[in-house]
């Protein structure tokens, strides 16, 4: 008998490839086969489901469109590390179509970003508060807007990644392209109305002295205090 999942009642019929789909989510999902192992090949996989090769490729391309397995020329297809792929692409669509939603954008940043700042300081080990300081001064020393840029992201990766939460983590990987798009625009904002960076790079510091203090409060409303400028600068870019 093949290994194809039974369908529940009353659903509506599958595909042979939606078929080999399910069979090897539950697999992965269920722990089977955990990320860096290879799956079984095509034909073993043609042989258990009763279906052809074909179908198995199709399904094992629905499977890394997913983010959940890699695919590479000549090798079995590999069970990949949880990943943000699928939430890079709608975050990212999702700016693209309005320039707007970078400031819906942002209240998604507040309800992480505040409360990662808070477990950042219950959890920050020595050496990611060393990694915080180090792209503090890397903004304080940015020759022009991309490095500051750069040393900004750097940053707030580094309370997300100190923050010890893995789901965390990836959604604000997954948020990575239209956040550096909105920090270049809130920037481009903030220089409107101040002669330097001081007073930005001054809200990052309060931020990092309340985790590395390991007050978790006073981080968080620090983190959210920083967030308001945020708002505020990307209202100034875009009302010109």
């Amino acid at each position: 008998m093949a290994a194809t999942p039974t369908e529940p009642a009353g659903s509506a019929p599958r595909t042979a490839s939606d078929a080999v789909v399910a069979h090897l989510e539950t697999l992965i999902l269920d722990g089977t086969y955990q990320a860096g192992d290879s799956l079984p090949s095509e034909t073993e996989l043609a042989a258990e489901l009763q279906v052809s090769r074909l179908t198995v490729r199709e399904g094992v391309r629905s499977l890394a469109a997913r983010g959940l397995v890699e695919v590479s020329h000549g090798r079995r297809p590999v069970v990949a590390a949880p990943n943000a792929t699928l939430l890079r692409d709608f975050f990212s669509s999702s700016v693209r179509r309005d320039a707007a939603g970078l400031l819906e954008l942002l209240d998604v940043r507040l309800a992480i970003e505040v409360h990662a700042a808070e477990l950042a300081a219950r959890h920050a080990t020595q050496a990611q508060l060393d990694s915080l300081e180090a792209a503090l001064q890397a903004m304080a020393d940015a020759p022009d807007d991309d490095a500051f840029t750069a040393a900004d992201m750097r940053f707030h990766h580094g309370i997300t990644e100190a923050s010890g939460n893995r789901m965390i983590r990836l959604l604000v990987e997954g948020m990575a392209e239209p956040l550096e798009v909105g920090r270049r625009q809130s920037l481009r904002g903030y220089l409107q109305g101040a002669p330097d960076l001081d007073g930005l790079i001054a809200e990052h510091r309060a931020v990092f002295d309340r985790i590395a203090a390991r007050d978790a409060s006073g981080a968080a409303r620090a983190m959210r205090k920083h967030l308001g400028t945020t708002r505020r600068d990307l209202l100034r870019a875009f009302s010109r």
